[in-house]
């Protein structure tokens, strides 16, 4: 899923990791070679 807005979280569901987006750049978010779930 591609980054909208600053402030979305996502989540690694391999290892657990949480991300919260500081600034937008495009582009999707991949941890443990997995696209992260954007969580609310």
């Amino acid at each position: 899923m591609a980054v909208k807005n600053t402030g979305e979280k996502y989540l690694c569901s391999v290892c657990g990791n949480e991300v919260v987006v500081t600034k937008v750049g495009g582009g999707e978010l991949v941890c443990c070679g997995k696209p992260m779930e954007k969580i609310e």
